[in-house]
Formats: structure tokens, C-alpha cells, sequence
């Protein structure tokens, strides 16, 4: 599994994925600067009057609804479309699930257009199973990945997603598999945006457009490595951030087989 996931980033490297991304005001520098130091491509066009267009030439798509609002919903709304038609795989973040009725009735509109994944924190993960909610604290997670699992397997029969779950552990669930990754540290949590960050990312893989499972789990599996080796040679979270960086840059084959840990199991479901 391990070489399969050094194969994966050695083919974004070498393809370069262009990234569409309808993403927020808070993280547009970072997870350009990630998809960068990754070996992707990254472009974030938000006019409508240019989507089609755009997303003609693009290998995938990631619409992260962090700073809403009604015209950016539109518009994401509209890229799922165009994307949908064009036969390019998009990636969900759900930023926030549950605390407005805008957010909602976006996510509800976005999630019947079908996403080829969906990433997001626990409390996101369980919230997009309850539209009442009102306890999602913000964009963080209040509960643990192992507790959202359950809500990630029915969202995963609901939608035929491929959903992807961050926390101390990581999830990412198909119809039959699960594959859990317990990498990271909790220090990327003082970073904001990381998880959007993690979403980019893994539309980067999904680019490749092959195995859109095995590449949602390089993502997820190459940001919380990632993450995890810069946290070691930082002080904090000023410069883990900038380490982030120049650990996706320079990731080597050794560093992700001498260092992931990660399983793959039946999905019992």
C-alpha cells in the first residue's frame, strides 16, 4: 500500500494536476502554496462567467464552502454541474456543516450533484447526517474520527461518495473499504486551514482520474505524513507551516515507507 501511495505522488509530480479551486478567503494562499510544493497545479476562478471555460482544461475540482455566501454557493453549485458533465471527479469540503441553514441548503444541493469525495472533520462528517444539528463548533472538531466512522459509512450508502474523515485517526470509506491512518499531530490543528488544505490536496490526487479511491487515500495519507515529519524539526505552528511545505516538496520513497502507518480493512457495510 505504501508503494502504491509513493507511485501516486510520484505521477502528481510528474502530471501536475490542473486544481480548480472555489475555495475561502482564509486559506486560497495556503493550499496554493501546498498544491505547489506538491507538484500540482493550483487555480482558483470563482466568476461565473468563466467556470465552464476553465473547468474545460482543468483535471479536477475542489468547492470548499468555508466563506459563504449566496453568489459563491451559486457558483459552487454550478461548478458541481459543469464538472458532473465533463466528466471531471470534485472533492467536498463541508466546512462548517450544520451551523447555518445558507450552509445546509448548500451541502444539500451539493451532495445530490454526487461528489467523487467528500473530506471533512468529524463534527462535519456527522453533521451532514443531521441538518439539525446545532452544536458543530465552528470548523473544528468536537468529536473524535472514531465516533464519526458510523456517520461516515451511511453518508457513504447515502451518496456514493468516497468519504474522508480527519482526526487523531484518519478514515477514508468506500463501498467495501475502509483504510485508517494514524499519522499527523495535533499541532496541525493550530494551523488554520490545514484541513483545507488536506481537501486540496487530495483533489490534486483524484486528478489523476484512475483510481479515485486509491488516490483519495494518497491524499489524505501524504498531508497527515506530511504533517507529522514537519512537526518534527518545527517549534510551533508558525514554522510548521512553512515545513509542511518543503516536507511535501521533498517527500522521498523511505520517508513514506519508513513512516506511514496505515491499514486497509473490509467495509463490513
Amino acid at each position: 500500500m505504501e508503494n502504491d501511495i509513493y507511485h501516486l505522488l510520484t505521477q502528481v509530480r510528474e502530471k501536475s494536476p490542473l486544481v480548480q479551486n472555489i475555495t475561502n478567503f482564509v486559506v486560497m494562499n495556503n493550499t496554493a502554496n501546498a498544491l505547489l510544493a506538491l507538484g500540482a497545479s493550483p487555480i482558483m476562478v470563482h466568476a461565473e462567467e468563466e467556470l465552464e471555460e476553465v473547468l474545460s482544461f482543468c483535471n479536477s475540482v475542489v468547492i470548499n464552502i468555508g466563506t459563504l455566501s449566496k453568489p459563491w454557493a451559486d457558483n459552487m453549485i454550478l461548478a458541481a454541474q459543469i464538472a458532473n458533465k465533463l466528466g471531471k471527479p470534485w472533492v467536498l469540503d463541508p466546512v462548517g456543516a450544520g451551523i447555518s441553514s445558507l450552509r445546509n441548503e448548500t451541502l444539500q444541493a451539493l451532495m445530490l450533484l454526487k461528489p467523487t469525495v467528500i473530506r471533512g472533520n468529524a463534527s462535519e462528517i456527522i453533521a451532514l447526517q443531521n441538518f439539525n444539528r446545532k452544536s458543530v463548533k465552528g470548523v473544528d472538531s468536537t468529536h473524535s474520527s472514531s465516533y464519526a466512522l458510523e456517520a461516515g459509512k451511511l453518508l457513504q450508502k447515502e451518496t456514493g461518495s468516497i468519504i474522508c474523515i480527519s482526526g487523531a485517526t484518519d478514515y477514508v470509506i468506500s463501498d467495501n473499504e475502509i483504510t485508517e491512518i494514524k499519522n499527523g499531530t495535533s499541532v496541525m490543528t493550530k494551523v488554520t486551514g490545514m484541513g483545507c488544505t488536506a481537501t486540496a490536496i487530495t483533489g490534486a490526487f483524484i486528478g489523476l482520474a484512475k483510481h479515485p479511491y486509491q488516490e483519495a487515500v494518497a491524499g489524505v495519507a501524504i498531508t497527515s505524513l506530511a504533517g507529522e515529519l514537519a512537526a518534527k524539526i518545527s517549534k510551533g505552528p508558525g514554522s510548521l507551516q512553512l515545513n509542511f511545505y518543503d516536507i511535501l516538496f521533498n517527500l522521498a520513497k523511505e520517508q513514506i515507507l519508513g513512516n506511514l502507518k496505515i491499514k486497509r480493512y473490509a467495509n463490513p457495510s
